[in-house]
């Protein structure tokens, strides 16, 4: 599409991201200690390794990762949580799904509601916009120049094309390039297979886990709207319930543009 960038919409959001990564081991940790309850071993527990590989990309501190599953395997009253998935539409008919762990679906759905609203969207049922996208396992490449023992660059990142070799080599179905940041994506039967191939290859990563992402892109091409939607996406990311927005809009590069200059 003539004057749409994808890269630059995901580029403008990284920082705001980046930002919130304190809030983000709190829920994390939540999610090691419901996850612990069906064991704290991560070789007989499939949920709770991939919650605690996530924890481990985004750099969450060794002690924390431990505190929070001997909190789930303690004979302590946790309290009953579970998983929920909102889905709804934000401003300008952009799709929306929301991951959430909470002990109040109907707590959590009343405020996800509210906030929908509040930012001109609103809360649809299961199945509405869960067709726009797909589960897929998603891996954030961070690639970095190659140095010697004394830290120097001697050689650039590998390019795109060594990439997507190596992509092939670890069993992902797709490498998509996302401006600062290149993507691996696989089917989610095969998320922890590529990891351990990444992992091997001590290949750095950004993000790792299972997402779902957008089939299909809606492009807000309003200034007004845009904003908005970046409004509602940052409040749904500070709900203490919520642990992961997914959404598919897109920004015109002109959009983006002014964007920038006014965050």
């Amino acid at each position: 599409m003539a004057g749409h960038s994808h890269s630059s919409n995901i580029r403008f959001r990284k920082d705001r991201v980046d930002a919130k990564r304190a809030k983000a081991f709190a829920k994390l940790s939540r999610m090691i200690t419901v996850a612990a309850r069906q064991g704290g071993s991560l070789d007989g527990n499939a949920k709770l390794r991939l919650v605690v590989d996530k924890a481990r990309v985004l750099s969450m501190p060794k002690d924390a990762i431990e505190r929070a599953i001997k909190k789930g395997t303690g004979e302590g009253d946790l309290g009953h949580y579970e998983e929920v998935v909102y889905e709804g539409y934000g401003p300008g008919g952009a799709a929306l799904v929301l991951e959430s762990l909470t002990d109040n679906r109907h707590r959590t759905a009343a405020d996800v509601r509210m906030l929908l609203e509040k930012y001109g969207g609103n809360l649809g049922t299961t199945g509405s916009v869960g067709f726009l996208f797909e589960r897929r396992g998603r891996f954030v490449l961070d690639p970095q120049p190659k140095r010697d023992p004394k830290g120097r660059e001697i050689a650039p990142p590998p390019s795109e094309a060594e990439w997507f070799d190596v992509a092939i080599e670890v069993g992902a179905d797709d490498l998509q390039n996302e401006g600062q940041a290149l993507v691996m994506l696989c089917q989610p039967t095969a998320f922890a297979a590529v990891q351990d191939a990444l992992l091997q290859r001590a290949v750095p990563l950004r993000e790792a886990g299972l997402a779902y992402v957008p089939t299909t892109r809606v492009e807000l091409v309003d200034l007004a709207t845009a904003q908005r939607m970046l409004k509602l996406v940052d409040a749904l990311e500070d709900h203490d319930d919520v642990h992961a927005v997914y959404s598919n809009e897109a920004f015109p590069d002109a959009i983006v543009q002014a964007l920038e200059a006014d965050s």
